[in-house]
């Protein structure tokens, strides 16, 4: 037997991927800025969407209290340009912060399961919140402005905060192809699969956990910073608010959970939706609510599950298929659930995980 990382050569969906982002690079100059700060606000979700992805899609944690490195990333970026540093020279700061108080956070959280970690981790992002609007100096309730950008010309700074937001969420995606390819992606997808399981044949669960938690703590934080930086303000009961989980959440399960690509095209119907049909009002929320039931119900891989499976399509390929040596091509393999049935001898079948 031999083992590929995917069916097909995942050399053409890198070529292309990197096609996309250089393409992607030169829309300020040929759109309008209302375009622009559309994929801004887009970049976000994806960062966001994926970095949840990593903790339920990877590890089986389910959090709805990300938004409090949401609000940290916001706040460090909004404490250092009070002090004279450029915000956008902040940013990767606002990354480290998050990731460093996520540490400490973890090793409470953690001693908590199940739906009791989900409602733990919102109780945290609580305490953030009620903690940082009793700080005066970083506006309370009513919130504050970013100083040192509204001094520069709107057209350079719209351009800067698209090409910001634009390397942000392509580093988020390539930090998270290169770990689910690393060791830890085989942990991670051993604890996706069956947490006994991996920590039987020798898996620090815990560990892995810790560090996918602060890799998405870290990946929220920077989301944070583009936050600020594009609206140019912060207010704490917005940057804390329990809605950046939710859409989170609805991007990442509609897309399709334990996947790279899912959270890509979760937000691109997101946005779709969004935009069309946000003067519905309350109409919009009903509309997101049934359709995030129907997936979680009919399609529990999300949609691009459904075309991976049906095309055998992976962008970024980052599991296994198994061949026998005398097979053509790995296009006489077909996916192999894990879990779902044995590999069948003597037929020439290989499975994917």
């Amino acid at each position: 037997m031999r083992v590929t990382r995917s069916r097909r050569s995942a050399l053409w969906g890198i070529v292309g991927a990197l096609v996309v982002v250089v393409a992607l690079a030169t829309l300020p100059y040929v759109v309008y800025a209302d375009v622009t700060d559309l994929l801004v606000n887009a970049f976000i979700l994806v960062v966001l969407a994926s970095m949840w992805n990593l903790l339920a899609g990877y590890c089986g944690l389910i959090s709805v209290g990300q938004q409090a490195y949401v609000g940290v990333g916001a706040y460090t970026v909004l404490v250092l340009a009070q002090n004279g540093i450029n915000a956008y020279v902040a940013i990767p700061a606002a990354l480290l912060v998050s990731a460093a108080v996520a540490v400490p956070v973890s090793f409470l959280v953690f001693r908590l399961r199940a739906e009791y970690f989900a409602i733990g981790t919102w109780v945290v992002a609580e305490v953030f919140f009620l903690a940082l609007v009793r700080v005066r100096s970083l506006g309370g309730g009513t919130g504050t402005a970013l100083p040192g950008l509204a001094l520069i010309d709107p057209v350079l700074r719209q351009a800067v905060t698209y090409w910001s937001a634009l390397a942000v969420a392509g580093a988020a995606l390539l930090a998270t192809y290169l770990l689910l390819r690393s060791r830890m992606g085989l942990d991670l997808t051993a604890i996706r699969d069956n947490e006994l399981a991996a920590r039987s044949v020798g898996v620090r669960v815990t560990s892995a956990q810790r560090a996918v938690y602060v890799v998405s703590a870290a990946g929220c934080g920077a989301a944070g910073a583009l936050l600020i930086i594009s609206q140019l303000n912060v207010l704490a009961s917005a940057i804390f608010s329990v809605q950046w989980s939710a859409k989170m959440i609805f991007i990442a399960l509609i897309g399709g959970l334990g996947s790279i690509e899912g959270p890509i095209l979760g937000t691109g119907i997101f946005i779709a939706i969004q935009q069309s049909l946000a003067q519905l009002g309350a109409w919009y929320l009903i509309l997101l609510g049934s359709l995030a039931v129907g997936i979680a119900m009919f399609l529990p891989k999300g949609i691009w599950g459904l075309i991976s499976s049906r095309l055998h399509l992976q962008v970024f390929p980052v599991g296994y298929w198994l061949h026998r040596q005398d097979s053509p091509s790995p296009l006489a393999g077909e996916p192999l659930s894990s879990g779902s049935r044995d590999f069948p001898r003597g037929q020439g079948r290989g499975g994917g995980s």
